[in-house]
């Protein structure tokens, strides 16, 4: 066990983190079962022993950045089980159309009681942007309005919404720029409260996953929904959109990103979050748009997520007592893990948040972004 301890001290070490240390990103362990969970397990291994309350940080977000900045990971031994979920992810279709429906149930549908008392008003579980925002619900509008202005919105257009969530890009397209939207979805809860905040509107939510659908429209969006696609159906997702997009129609990607190509899905966040999740690379996007879409613009607002998150992580904190009944203190760890790793992957720059607008041939006379 001191060998254990010696080299994840060392390892901590690397990013100026220490056992028992007095800053607030130091880690306080209580189980000296840890050392062994996390220097065999890695991520999985660290993220199950927090949920088991064998260490804390008071600051996770702060601890993450500096591990993830030091690049810890990589010096940590996968372990053999590890490896075979790596293999199988290569060799299967994690994200099939049988399995789509396996995320929604596991995490889009834990319960509305908690994102409505983490979320925005709108309930917006995406990327705020914060340019000239006071607060959480200004910069999710900013966002909403950021996105309906890039793909050039006019009242009586018909617009698809590829994993929609609680409906608030498309209530907020309706009310605010007259038009029809078609939402879908993969989660029951989403699609039952959507249909509530949307009534009396032009807009449909759907259960429903992308490759079945068989319609035309204007434009299409896709916010927060591209992460779990999956590596074997980036390219299949692209040919829906060309498909089902009119010639002068645009598509609006936005999408959580990775600085590399990965196929396989980070363990403890697909065990417990996220199942099949998986971030596309630049590299991927590019490859899936070949000969089917001219890239219009690119932009990456990535520090707004961090930002974003640390907001929902205070609302969560702060409305806990209303909800913890129904959840309970694992929960509630897992949650905050969650919450704050992704903040500090974001700070660290190890995550990245990108708003691509594609054309089907080129607009003419050409595309102005806008920021």
């Amino acid at each position: 066990m001191d060998k254990l301890k010696k080299t994840a001290n060392e390892l901590l070490s690397l990013a100026g983190v220490e056992i028992n240390g007095t800053n607030p990103w130091d880690i306080q362990v209580h189980n000296d079962n840890f050392y062994h969970r996390v220097l065999s397990g890695g991520s999985l291994g660290l993220g199950e022993s927090y949920m088991d309350a064998w260490w804390d940080c008071e600051e996770l977000d702060e601890f993450f950045y500096r591990i993830i900045r030091a690049d810890l990971e990589r010096k940590v031994r996968m372990n053999w089980r590890l490896l075979l979920k790596a293999l199988a992810a290569r060799v299967f279709n994690l994200q099939s159309r049988r399995r789509a429906y396996q995320v929604g149930e596991k995490h889009y549908d834990l319960g509305n009681d908690l994102f409505k008392n983490m979320l925005d008003e709108r309930l917006v579980y995406s990327c705020a942007y914060w340019k000239n925002a006071r607060s959480l619900d200004e910069a999710q509008e900013n966002k909403l309005d950021l996105i309906c202005q890039k793909i050039g919105l006019k009242p009586g257009m018909r617009v698809l919404d590829v994993g929609c969530g609680w409906a608030s890009f498309a209530k907020y397209a309706a009310e605010k720029y007259g038009t029809e939207v078609v939402g879908i979805t993969v989660s029951k809860e989403q699609v039952e409260l959507g249909k509530e905040m949307c009534m009396g509107l032009p807009v449909q939510i759907r259960l429903q996953d992308y490759r079945d659908i068989n319609e035309t429209f204007d434009h299409v969006v896709s916010v927060g929904m591209f992460e779990h696609v999956g590596y074997k159906n980036y390219r299949t997702f692209m040919k829906f959109v060309h498909k089902c997009l009119k010639d002068d129609g645009l598509l609006l990607l936005h999408t959580i990103g990775f600085n590399i190509s990965v196929k396989t899905p980070e363990p403890w966040t697909n065990k417990y979050i996220f199942p099949n999740g998986l971030l596309p690379s630049i590299k991927q996007i590019a490859a899936s748009i070949e000969g089917l879409f001219v890239m219009e613009d690119w932009h990456n607002f990535s520090a707004d997520y961090d930002r974003t998150l640390m907001a929902w992580h205070r609302n969560f904190e702060r409305n806990w007592d209303k909800i913890k009944s129904n959840y309970g203190e694992r929960f509630y760890r897992m949650w905050k893990y969650f919450l704050l790793s992704s903040a500090g992957a974001f700070r660290a720059r190890k995550n990245q948040l990108w708003q691509v607008v594609l054309s089907k041939r080129g607009m003419s006379g050409g595309y102005t972004s806008i920021r």
